[in-house]
């Protein structure tokens, strides 16, 4: 499926090699809600689809074989699909099955040269840096706080830290002068493409409004540059603060998704 989506990646494509790693990887005990199936042409995965029990579709097809978008919706009938509104062959395949536009809630692709990041600027006291694997528990505990209630454990956080792409020093924290991480950014490179998504980005509820998670998104995103990356893309609700957060932060968008329904 990475390697599908690693061949794939474009700012046309909704998938990138970390959402597949942080989404298979981030929780433990799921599997049983979970189906994947894959479709092959020429030797190759040009296809997948991933089931989530009591939620969406999730698929990506190789736009040079739109018909696979029709095997895979007739293999999963019924299911609610989000795709990128520049991913036609997807669009027409949906239209095609009856699938209808809904209207709400969506993302915004965003995209941020990396060329010109300014330092990270933190309080006195307050330590901005990558995380080791000694950094575990507080890693997961901040992570905890930000999107509590959170099903991220530290077993589960250990399964993040052993796939692939995941590198600790692409996971930076804002340290606390009492210890306590404040804000953390995860960012997963695709060496390939050059291109590292943020995913996922918080700042801890005692911590707010200290620019603490700039520094945390500006200290990854330089480690980023240094690793030979030209951009860094994140796709944010439309209508939440952490839409404006980036905006702030310098990144601009170029696609949203489309959400559909049958």
């Amino acid at each position: 499926m990475q390697r599908l989506t690693q061949r794939l990646w474009s700012q046309r494509s909704i998938w990138h090699v970390g959402d597949l790693a942080w989404q298979r990887f981030s929780h433990v005990g799921r599997e049983r809600e979970w189906q994947f199936e894959l479709w092959e042409r020429d030797g190759q995965v040009a296809a997948w689809a991933w089931e989530q029990r009591d939620a969406g579709l999730l698929l990506q097809v190789d736009p040079a074989h739109p018909d696979l978008a029709d095997e895979v919706l007739a293999r999963f009938p019924g299911r609610e699909v989000v795709v990128l509104d520049a991913e036609h062959h997807l669009i027409d395949a949906l239209e095609r099955h009856g699938y209808t536009r809904q209207d709400g809630r969506y993302q915004v692709f965003m995209t941020h040269d990396l060329r010109d990041l300014p330092e990270p600027e933190v309080p006195e006291g307050f330590t901005v840096r990558s995380v080791t694997e000694a950094d575990l528990a507080r890693r997961v505990e901040v992570h905890q706080r930000v999107w509590h209630p959170s099903r991220v454990t530290e077993e589960s956080y250990r399964n993040v830290m052993a796939a692939w792409p995941y590198r600790s020093d692409l996971d930076w924290v804002v340290e606390a002068p009492d210890g306590r991480f404040a804000a953390y950014c995860l960012i997963w490179l695709d060496d390939h493409n050059r291109v590292g998504e943020l995913e996922p980005v918080g700042t801890h509820p005692d911590f707010r409004r200290a620019g603490l998670g700039r520094a945390a998104c500006l200290g990854a995103m330089r480690a980023l540059r240094a690793l030979s990356a030209d951009q860094a893309v994140v796709y944010p609700v439309h209508d939440r603060p952490a839409k404006q957060f980036y905006e702030h932060l310098g990144f601009r968008p170029y696609a949203r998704t489309l959400n559909y329904a049958p």
